[in-house]
């Protein structure tokens, strides 16, 4: 009886429920402000993989590689030229005396060839930028506000690593604006149009912005004592407008339900807390468990959007069981205020058309289902073919001046590598020994040169080129092994391996990173850890929905549904993305399916999946429970969810959908596969394989073996309901 509970405090107490969750919200607030001063742009890699520890004994032992470029342009003429030259040098000087800057590489001071274009228009001086990726982007974006512009004869951009990071630090700051001043206006006007009233309308939208900053000071928190993506703020804001909405539409649309079948409001507000506040509570389980997976990969990308998205979907459904109904409690039927007489919103009838539909889907479950299962495993097929990657410049828009400068330097320095493969050999070995491994490595096909300490080779030969002095240390040794090859290509991380496959010194470890290494140990990774990922989600689910339901089957029939329209998302995505349809439209370039938002989507879609099929079984349940045949309840399930359904689905696909403005090819497929999936599951899944399933289980549909009975009656979270006794053989507890 624990919703009665909550239900009779709150009509006790609703005052002081309020003036708490008031003080937590100011609170909130306060620490909200400095939220994206602690979110750090980076954490797509595995900290422990080999690649990992690569970058790491190279900032600690050399002062780090090249992750900054200044790419610098002499439109009038040459880089040679005097003027051009004494401004390179001065340039080169106030970088060499940065502070933060370690290892300055510039033509100007080397007369190094591969530093200067073929034609003389460009030159780059290459930096390192000291510190982690949350100081290092800081300090990248304090270098680009003093030296991106014009300097004399000299154009200056910025590209690399760390000037990329920069320009998605900012575009995505761009998209949240954007996104936010799409959904919230635009769900305030759905809102409008499904209750009709300006009170009724005002309360899910004050919850779903409640729960983002409740969130968003949670994030200030977390990133104080750990990594947390500034990405996760995406998720923050569909999620908390978007499931802050659905739970509070859920708690005033069945208490204007009871309004309007003319219960007084403490019994409108008990059977509301008792009904849909029950709802509420295992549809947030579900998804906060689907969102707990990401927590067992090591990329804090992923653990990132975990803890985003548990906080967020906790607040909501604290707000959703707390502070609606203390807002009802004091509205009573002034939920109606401010009625829009051209509006004829939502007052709890029953929907024909739901009805309608559950109906004629139920006396032909195989003829109405088929189809529908057909179009989903048709839009899942290019999933088949996904190849997957990590991002790059190509995140960016074309004319971003970071990805342009970086394909400047691909285009222009063949003989500077911006994605060499770097190698440390540790403990530090004889100069002998390094020369003979650097020459096999440089015997290696697609190698063009190897840069030691001890020289250059190419071809298993030393050459004229320099030798990289600062590559010598006390404890390590690093080389560079230049390629030709296109970045991520499958021959540049088949290069990988074999590197990795060649034996090192004798006595010696060594490690292999760059950017093709970290891609393949972030699919290693991922790899490693998805199985666990899905048993998490399926375990949990299962658990939660049987507890729910009292069926083992209805779990089951869930997880397949489910599964369908999660792949059938993920390769509707990678058609899109991978494929490059809509590019144009859209403004993207097509590039390899990213690892992380892939799984990123799986595990959002598959909550908010099971968050619909809770809304929806739960009402199928209650009419089953009230003495209805198993067709019968679900159509009048359906009559009495389907609009909210499809309006929950609406508000909370806008939130997602809107974040297909972003300029950020990631947030893009993000926001995209997540509102598809939802408005897949709302209207297909709900509308016909949920009545269609339910027609063919028949009887079975409740059925619970007997050795499981003990623990749905301990277990369960149940309230009871007055009303007619279920018969045996229809209840959700009978046998087949």
């Amino acid at each position: 009886m624990v919703f009665t509970k909550i239900a009779d405090l709150v009509l006790r107490r609703a005052r002081l429920v309020l003036v708490v969750a008031g003080l937590v919200l100011a609170s909130a607030a306060a620490l909200a402000t400095g939220a994206m001063d602690v979110l750090k742009v980076g954490g797509f890699l595995d900290p422990r993989a080999p690649s990992s520890q690569a970058t790491r004994l190279i900032d600690a032992q050399f002062g780090g590689r090249a992750n900054l470029v200044f790419l610098i342009e002499a439109p009038q003429g040459s880089v040679d030229a005097p003027a051009a030259r004494a401004e390179g040098l001065r340039l080169t000087g106030r970088l060499a005396g940065e502070p933060v800057l370690d290892n300055v590489t510039s033509y100007w001071s080397t007369g190094s060839p591969a530093l200067k274009s073929a034609d003389g228009r460009y030159a780059i001086v290459a930096v390192h930028v000291d510190g982690d990726e949350n100081t290092a982007l800081r300090r990248a974006r304090g270098l680009y506000d003093t030296y991106v512009g014009t300097s004399g004869p000299l154009e200056i951009t910025l590209g690399g690593f760390q000037g990329i990071y920069r320009d998605i630090f900012t575009q995505v700051m761009r998209s949240l604006v954007i996104a936010e001043a799409i959904a919230v206006p635009l769900t305030l006007v759905l809102l409008l149009a499904a209750f009709g009233s300006v009170v009724a309308a005002l309360l899910p939208l004050a919850i779903g912005v409640s729960a983002i900053v409740g969130t968003f000071g949670l994030l200030r928190l977390l990133g104080a004592v750990s990594d947390v993506s500034l990405f996760a703020a995406n998720l923050v804001t569909a999620l908390g407008l978007g499931l802050g909405i659905d739970y509070a539409l859920l708690i005033v649309a069945r208490f204007r339900e009871r309004l309007a079948a003319g219960d007084e409001v403490p019994q409108a507000l008990r059977h509301t807390v008792r009904t849909a506040g029950r709802t509420v509570f295992f549809s947030a389980a579900i998804v906060m468990a689907a969102l707990a997976a990401m927590l067992v990969f090591p990329l804090y990308f992923l653990r990132s959007f975990a803890y985003a998205g548990i906080g967020v979907v906790a607040l909501a459904a604290l707000a959703a069981l707390f502070v609606v109904p203390a807002l009802l409690a004091l509205c009573g039927h002034r939920v109606n205020a401010g009625r829009l007489p051209w509006v004829r919103g939502v007052r709890g009838a029953d929907a024909p058309f739901w009805a309608r539909l559950a109906r004629g889907v139920s006396r032909r479950p195989v003829l109405a289902t088929l189809p529908v299962v057909a179009i989903l495993l048709l839009a899942a097929a290019p999933l088949a073919g996904a190849v997957y990657g990590t991002p790059d410049e190509r995140v960016l828009k074309p004319e971003v001046t970071s990805r342009q400068a970086t394909a400047v330097l691909r285009e222009e320095f063949p003989g500077f590598s911006a994605d060499p493969v770097e190698v440390v050999v540790t403990p530090r070995v004889p100069d002998t020994a390094l020369a003979e491994y650097a020459r096999r490595l440089s015997r290696q096909p697609d190698v063009t040169g190897v840069i030691a300490s001890v020289g250059t080779y190419a071809d298993g030969r030393k050459t004229a080129g320099p030798a990289g002095q600062r590559r010598g240390g006390p404890a390590a040794q690093w080389l560079t092994v230049a390629t030709g090859l296109p970045p991520k290509s499958d021959r540049a991380l088949d290069l990988v391996q074999r590197i990795r496959d060649t034996a090192g010194p004798a006595d010696a470890r060594v490690v292999v990173g760059g950017t093709d290494a970290e891609l393949l140990d972030t699919r290693a990774a991922i790899a490693s850890r998805l199985p666990v990922a899905a048993a998490v989600i399926v375990v949990t689910t299962f658990v939660v929905l049987f507890l729910f339901t009292g069926s083992p089957l209805q779990p089951l029939r869930a997880l397949l549904l489910n599964g369908l329209v999660l792949a059938a998302t993920l390769g509707a995505m990678v058609w899109v993305f991978q494929y490059g349809h809509f590019k144009d439209t859209l403004g993207f370039t097509p590039q390899p399916t990213d690892a992380t938002v892939a799984v990123l989507i799986f595990c959002v879609v598959f909550g908010l999946a099971m968050d619909y099929e809770v809304f929806v079984v739960a009402r199928i349940k209650e009419m089953s429970e009230s003495g209805l045949d198993t067709v019968t309840a679900v159509e009048r399930g359906l009559a009495k969810t389907g609009r909210i359904v499809s309006t929950a689905a609406g508000l909370l696909a806008v939130s997602f959908l809107a974040f297909v403005t972003s300029s950020i090819n990631f947030i893009q497929m993000f926001g995209l596969g997540a509102g598809t999936a939802i408005l897949l599951d709302a209207v297909l899944v709900r509308g016909v394989l949920v009545p269609g399933t339910f027609a063919l289980m028949g009887r079975t549909a409740w059925w619970c073996p007997r050795r499981l009975r003990p623990v749905r009656d301990r277990f369960a979270v149940t309230e009871s309901e007055p009303g007619p006794p279920a018969p045996a053989t229809v209840g959700p507890t009978t046998d087949a």
